[in-house]
């Protein structure tokens, strides 16, 4: 199957306490972009597609020596949103759609690699990378079946009861999906949440109740899913980045 990757690097990062987009900060002297455009070339996709928006030029010109294409998203109504926007750029593309969070530099390629076989082997129609953490408190948590562990939905922080809380299974932002029912089932989303958003992760729900196979893969290296927030946690992803490396 033909593989395609959409970044998402449409963010402004406000507690970054900068106007730079967030994916722009640098991590031992390279954005961060940099590193997830490396890993997502790594694959060998027939496309690889930024999701643009806070200062979108700025983006574009940081990236222009890749071969990556961008769309944009303004306004900005949540992750849901953000894939729709590439939906005209894949239009006749047949396969699965990897999705990367342009702030998230650590997830290795061997994990992406054994996630995407994971999707293809159980013939999934969507599957989302997963970690389990001491405290997963701001994540999505994943909320499996008891029959077969396969997912069941996944529900945002802001939305979760206080049973769902107590999960520690989180929701890395890090997901494969069969490309035809990944727009499909973007066309049924809705705002009606907590933040008003559409949500990239409802299509879970969707793919469910359709009957369709989801699945996850859940990582042994919980470090791989951080993301960047804060400049405190760019300096944890910095240090991550220098120990790899040595």
């Amino acid at each position: 199957m033909a593989l395609a990757v959409i970044i998402m690097a449409a963010g402004k990062g406000t507690r970054m306490k900068s106007d730079l987009p967030k994916v722009l900060h640098q991590a031992n002297c390279r954005p961060l972009i940099e590193y997830v455009i490396d890993t997502a070339l790594a694959l060998d996709p027939v496309r690889t597609i930024l999701v643009v928006g806070h200062q979108a030029e700025l983006v574009r010109k940081a990236t222009g020596s890749f071969p990556v294409s961008s769309v944009l998203q303004e306004p900005q109504l949540g992750t849901g949103h953000a894939v729709m926007q590439a939906e005209e750029a894949l239009r006749d593309f047949q396969g699965e759609v990897l999705i990367l969070s342009g702030d998230a530099p650590l997830v290795r390629i061997e994990t992406l690699r054994e996630l995407v076989t994971l999707h293809r082997n159980r013939h999934a129609a969507a599957t989302v990378l997963t970690a389990e953490l001491p405290d997963p408190s701001g994540y999505g948590r994943i909320i499996r079946r008891q029959d077969n562990g396969n997912v069941l939905r996944i529900v945002e922080h802001k939305d979760a009861s206080e049973e769902e809380l107590k999960l520690k299974e989180i929701n890395s932002g890090v997901y494969v999906f069969d490309a035809a029912t990944l727009f499909k089932s973007l066309g049924q989303v809705n705002t009606n949440n907590a933040q008003n958003e559409y949500y990239l992760t409802d299509v879970f729900g969707i793919c469910f109740r359709s009957g369709l196979t989801v699945c996850a893969y859940r990582t042994g290296n919980p470090e791989e899913i951080l993301g960047i927030n804060t400049p405190e946690q760019l300096k944890e992803v910095e240090h991550e980045l220098l120990r790899r490396q040595k």
